[in-house]
């Protein structure tokens, strides 16, 4: 299949370098990060037998008016801490080549999609975690008037593989206003959502006990539904999924459904914004191979409710969806403090609060840990023993004149350190940010950071500060240090050197990393210390 998709990209791409010329775009990318490392017993950083790790990628992509291709250079055989054996390797694992047909387009190759909030269907890329599921197949997408209509087939990739299930899925959405006049005049929207995921997986050995074998099922089913209301400034969301029998390493491989209830409520005006969302999960993990752990052959994607903070110590605990199952609410509300009031002063005030909360489910009858049941049985709106992760915060920003700028933050957090990494009890924490932009001049700027993290838990206390001066547009300096006051008595310094021209951007670094998880939407790699110089280039054309 692979070399039949190469050569229909081929004629694609000749068919479009056949077109006029000025019609045709050519667009990419460069990003490779490389670290030259080095020992050091005090953090646990190992050195390599390789003198130079690197991750580095290169895009191109070909626009015309009736084709598209694209392809994606990797190499990856000297890769950077953190990431999987399988994960090594070089070559072109990302090709594809799109027809457009005015309202149909078909896509051959490696193919990106998402259906619904992602909870049966969603294929995507994140570097910094090593992610790329990508569907190798085919993928057909429909436009009409009010409504879209997509199907696709094709294996999932891992690493420098294709996984050998099949997966199949098509997915609906459909705008009522079209033909509605009524809520066209009261400008009032209504999205009707449906989807569908089958895989097709072969059987494996693995035995229960000594005298009983596993069977597995050889297809498994998948469907979404979902409402979204909009009027003015509000908005609702209401989603439901559901997955057939399922076993496989991430739930102990036992024979219970998985499901996903999720609402979502929004309200936005100029100065104003409020979100509430819950979400109930059990037993959704979805993967092209049932014997795969960590973050390889997801097929869907289950949202972490909880802020992915930007601060330092703010995300040293980062949380990590449970995906055998878990309660999360998540709340936040944002309001500017007009000019002119007693709250904001000459210039506002935008203060913003946000809450989230994890629980786990409660289990009224069976175990999840006996291999070939049917898993735990639950109470739909019961709560567990257990407390995931807790975080409330509220940030300030405001602007004290036409040059200076201060953020600040507070944050209470509740880590529940076992049930995210294995082991380590509930980390409790307080958290204090500050933050100062200081426009010294037309082209110089500078930024300054002060953290503190206050627990009795873990490793204790924390401290970390910034400097950062910008000499727009070229010219970017920072040095940071975060410390471990409490047990380990350890600093984490960093020296980066950045500059920019015209598309291009390079930064030279030096310093520690410490071992951590690093984590994007409630999607975690654990990434080990290290330390070295850094080198960081990315080119766009």
């Amino acid at each position: 299949m692979r070399r039949l998709i190469l050569g229909v990209m081929a004629l694609c791409v000749v068919a479009a370098a056949a077109q006029d010329e000025k019609k045709v775009t050519v667009s990419g990318s460069i990003h490779s990060e490389i670290l030259i490392p080095q020992e050091d017993e005090k953090i646990g950083a190992e050195k390599p037998d390789d003198k130079v790790l690197t991750n580095t990628y290169a895009d191109v992509a070909l626009a015309s008016k009736w084709v598209d291709a694209g392809a994606r250079f990797e190499f990856l055989q000297y890769p950077l801490p953190g990431f999987e054996k399988d994960f090594k390797g070089w070559g072109l694992p990302n090709f594809w080549a799109k027809g457009k047909f005015n309202r149909l387009e078909v896509t051959l190759g490696s193919t990106y999609d998402q259906f619904g909030s992602g909870f049966i269907y969603r294929t995507y890329e994140q570097r910094s975690l090593g992610v790329d599921n990508s569907l190798l197949g085919a993928r057909v997408q429909w436009r009409g008037d009010g409504f879209t209509v997509k199907a696709l087939t094709g294996r999932q990739r891992r690493y420098w593989n294709w996984n050998k299930a099949w997966i199949t899925g098509a997915d609906a959405e459909v705008n009522l206003e079209q033909w509605a006049k009524p809520m066209q005049a009261h400008n009032a929207h209504l999205m009707l959502g449906l989807s569908w995921v089958n895989k097709h997986e072969s059987q494996e050995d693995l035995m229960a006990d000594p005298t009983h074998k596993l069977k597995f099922p050889e297809y498994v089913n998948a469907w979404d539904a979902r409402a979204r209301y909009q009027q003015g400034p509000v908005s609702l969301l209401l989603e439901y999924a559901h997955k057939s029998q399922d076993p496989s390493f991430d739930n102990v491989y036992v024979y219970g459904p998985g499901h996903v209830e999720m609402l979502s409520a929004s309200y936005s005006r100029k100065g104003l914004s409020a979100l509430v969302q819950v979400k109930r999960s059990e037993n959704m993990s979805f993967r092209s191979r049932r014997s795969m752990t960590g973050i390889s052959s997801m097929i869907n994607h289950l949202p972490a409710f909880s802020m992915e903070h930007t601060y330092a110590l703010a995300a040293l605990y980062p949380y990590a969806t449970n995906t055998q199952g878990e309660w999360a609410y998540q709340a936040e509300l944002s309001y500017l403090f007009k000019k002119g009031t007693a709250l904001g002063g000459k210039y506002g005030t935008q203060v913003r609060l946000n809450f989230s909360h994890i629980h786990s489910l409660e289990v009224t009858a069976g175990e999840r840990d006996v291999m070939g049941g049917e898993g735990p049985k639950t109470t739909f709106w019961g709560w567990g023993d257990e407390t995931y992760y807790q975080d409330f915060n509220i940030q300030i920003e405001k602007k004290l004149s036409r040059a200076v700028k201060l953020n600040l933050m507070y944050m209470n957090q509740r880590y529940n350190k076992t049930a995210v990494e294995g082991e380590g009890g509930m980390v409790r924490s307080n958290i204090a940010v500050a933050e100062v932009r200081w426009n010294m001049a037309r082209k110089w700027t500078l930024r300054g950071e002060v953290q503190y993290l206050s627990t009795r838990d873990d490793e204790g206390d924390w401290w970390y500060g910034l400097l950062e001066l910008s000499w727009a547009p070229h010219w970017m300096l920072t040095v940071s240090d975060m410390y471990n006051s409490g047990e380990t008595k350890i600093h984490y310094y960093q020296g980066l050197v950045t500059y920019n021209v015209k598309s291009h951007r390079i930064q030279l670094g030096y310093g520690r990393t410490r071992a951590g998880y690093n984590c994007a939407g409630g999607v975690c790699r654990y990434v080990p210390a290290s330390r070295g110089v850094t080198v960081a280039y990315n080119y766009n054309f």
